[in-house]
């Protein structure tokens, strides 16, 4: 590639970082304020596009133009978001934060299903942008003016955005709230309504960015966790809260894709290289070298990355005589389950689902719970067991014993390097360092064709002879993963399990009394890995296959909600939630094509009902019981 080439792409990183400032911008707006990391930052970006669409298509012939319909899509935007903080987000504040990610998160599903109803699923190409059809030539040249448009949209919404919070009261209220909260409700500012205005123009922020890339990109459902994801990035990397972080590093990471989109493959040393491939990784690459670096991001502040708005958490207990016997009554329905539906094997391998859900959810509850350690890539270890068990057996020529055997290892190894880096981090910083190690794995077995399959994955994973029936594989899982959360339940009670508890209630006392919280950290994570790679490999030999998709951040989310759905302060919480969110999706998404929306609603009920999750609520009611008595 020429210099010339390269420099024009270097302005095309100019131009998708303006609308990727715009969402981070107001997603790290909202986050200050509010202290809620909202997952459904994306959907409204999505919203932005759709909704420009559709009023530049309705209304084009009324002579409404271009311009106005992008300004009213984001103010529509904008009215969502407040109407979303008013009628749902408004009822948790007080609710610990990942509770609070667990809504977003259902408004994620609810959002997308409600935009398939409303647009279709095929994607909806906008019309360019009147004034802004042709290309200029540049150093040899042609570039798109509409994207020079866009360079320079960004840099003044970042001054609108300064004039707004430095010279308004409004402006004035906003940063003394993303200093001190209280201490601004106790001048007598309400608080509810300078959250619903912090949020409606985060919200717009996101609907305008959005709307501006409809002449670019057409309107997709897939829009919504693209999005987040990439957001995500440039608010941590930035600091969380800091505006001028999120423009820094929004022209940082788009600048470092555009880059690598230039370079494309690179021949030499005997050796092809694509640097374009590493488009769907290097801003998580960049993500884990500034928090290792600098863990509060390249502009945020040190304690913003321990600061909680939540309630401390209460001891684990054991549990009561009356929930042992209902726990040992459940084992033996699940030892008889395959005896009494013997002609039904889709129970047995719905079943088998199940289990091991359950075993990945105890897995991450074990360092979120106890240790607390936020963790949003923990499927980069349920991958992990679940590729090496195939790749063992499939190219290592070992039998499927020893593989199942081996896989927790490596993926006990793996976090055994990346927890090394994220024990050094706390709180949503932390989070995002999984995140960020977890995109790297899934990168790698993504591209990897020769040896991971690529895309395709790999197939012909199955268990050995004496298990090829499904009840005996059954029976096979029950007994590992049993085992496992049994052993994961007695560690908790164990020397280590307090001093884990310890570290995480009080790390200074901790260290004081003769504690190394680091590595106690660090064991913990090791520990958590080592059963999540072991519910990967019963996955993998129970499918008979195994794909990416098993340690995307779908998956990462899935046992999130799992952990929070049942109680994160619950020992017997991880395994409600997996068998209530695992059948929830099986039966719902059999049941309409909206199962997305059905699901997300459903999530929502049980938030508002239950905030201390389903199996908190119960132990809530023994614990009452007892005290009664």
């Amino acid at each position: 590639m020429t210099l010339s080439a390269f420099l024009v792409q270097l302005l095309n990183g100019l131009a998708g970082a303006s609308s990727l400032f715009m969402v981070a911008a107001g997603l790290s707006l909202i986050f200050g304020v509010t202290r809620i990391v909202n997952f459904a930052h994306g959907s409204f970006f999505m919203l932005g596009v759709y909704i420009a669409y559709t009023v530049v298509d309705r209304f084009s012939a009324t002579g409404l133009s271009f311009w106005p319909a992008l300004a009213l899509a984001a103010l529509a935007v904008g009215v969502i978001g407040a109407l979303v903080e008013v009628v749902l987000l408004r009822r948790i504040y007080r609710a610990p934060e990942l509770f609070q990610l667990l809504a977003t998160f259902a408004l994620v599903l609810v959002i997308k299903d409600a935009a398939l109803y409303l647009w279709g699923a095929e994607d909806l190409l906008g019309p360019r942008a009147p004034g802004f059809t042709g290309a200029v030539e540049i150093l040899g040249h042609r570039f798109p003016s509409y994207d020079l448009l866009l360079i320079v949209v960004g840099p003044l919404v970042l001054g609108a955005l300064w004039l707004l919070l430095t010279r308004t009261r409004w402006g004035t209220l906003v940063r003394a709230a993303t200093q001190d909260r209280e201490m601004v409700g106790a001048l007598g500012v309400n608080q509810a309504w300078l959250f619903t205005s912090v949020f409606a123009l985060g919200s717009m922020l996101a609907g305008l960015g959005g709307a501006l890339q409809l002449p670019r990109e057409p309107a997709a459902l897939g829009l919504d966790l693209l999005t987040i994801g990439d957001a995500f990035v440039v608010v941590v990397v930035g600091g969380m809260g800091s505006i001028p972080g999120a423009f820094v590093a929004a022209l940082l990471i788009a600048e470092i894709k555009a880059i690598c989109v230039g370079l494309g493959t690179v021949h030499g040393f005997g050796f092809d290289f694509s640097f374009s491939k590493l488009t769907l990784v290097v801003e998580f690459l960049v993500m884990a070298l500034v928090l290792v670096l600098r863990p509060w991001g390249l502009m945020g502040k040190p304690q913003a990355a321990s600061r909680s708005s939540a309630p401390a958490e209460a001891p684990l207990q054991p549990a009561p005589r009356l929930l042992r016997f209902a726990a040992a009554w459940f084992m033996a329905a699940l030892i008889a389950l395959p005896l009494v539906t013997a002609g039904s094997p889709y129970v047995t391998v719905l079943a088998i689902d199940l289990l091991t859900a359950a075993l990945f959810a105890a897995s991450l509850h074990f360092m979120m719970g106890p240790a607390g350690m936020h963790s949003f890539g923990h499927a980069a270890y349920f991958g992990l067991g679940a590729y090496a068990a195939a790749l063992l057996m499939l190219k290592g020529g070992w039998p499927m014993e020893a593989a199942l055997v081996a896989a927790p290892l490596f993926a006990a190894a793996g976090a055994l390097v990346f927890g090394w880096f994220c024990v050094r981090l706390s709180g949503v910083y932390l989070a995002m360092l999984t995140l960020a190690f977890a995109q790297i794995v899934w990168s790698v077995a993504f591209q990897w064709d020769d040896f991971t399959g690529g895309s395709n994955g790999l197939t012909g994973v199955w268990p050995a002879e004496w298990l090829s029936d499904k009840r005996a594989y059954y029976f096979v899982t029950l007994a590992l993963v049993a085992g496992g959360t049994l052993l994961l339940r007695r560690m908790l009670f164990s020397p280590f399990g307090y001093a884990m508890r310890a570290g995480r209630d009080s790390p200074l006392r901790a260290d004081a009394i003769g504690i190394d919280v680091p590595r106690i950290q660090w064991a913990t994570f090791v520990l958590a890995a080592l059963f999540a790679g072991l519910a990967g490999a019963l996955f993998a030999f129970s499918k008979g296959s195994i794909s990416p998709d098993s340690m995307a951040v779908g998956k990462s989310v899935d046992g999130l909600v799992m952990v929070l759905l049942g109680g994160l302060q619950t020992l017997s919480g991880p395994i409600v939630g997996a068998v209530t969110f695992t059948w929830l999706q099986d039966s719902v998404a059999r049941s309409t094509d909206y199962w997305r929306a059905l699901l997300g609603g459903i999530i929502l009920l049980l938030v508002l009902a239950f905030p201390q999750g389903i199996a908190g609520f119960v132990d809530q009611l023994f614990q009452r019981r007892d005290a009664k008595s």
